[in-house]
């Protein structure tokens, strides 16, 4: 997985918890929502200007973005 597809992921997931829409979540954090979505699909880079400002609104440390999801076994015992 590469790191734009981890941090996808991750906004996703944070967002999501938050109860935020990409619309909410783009106008309390100043950034416009294609822009949102664009990096939910992993289809850009974020800066980190933009991870400040969605970690602020989100209400998490901009690392929380960074975090690599934990590894699933695909071993059945």
């Amino acid at each position: 997985m590469d790191w734009r597809q981890v941090v996808a992921a991750n906004l996703r997931r944070i967002r999501r918890e938050r109860g935020f829409s990409q619309e909410s979540l783009a106008f309390e954090a100043d950034i416009n929502r294609t822009y949102i979505s664009k990096l939910e699909k992993g289809a850009t880079w974020a800066g980190l200007e933009i991870l400040v400002k969605l970690s602020t609104v989100l209400q998490v440390e901009p690392a929380d973005f960074l975090q690599r999801p934990a590894k699933k076994s695909g071993r059945k015992s």
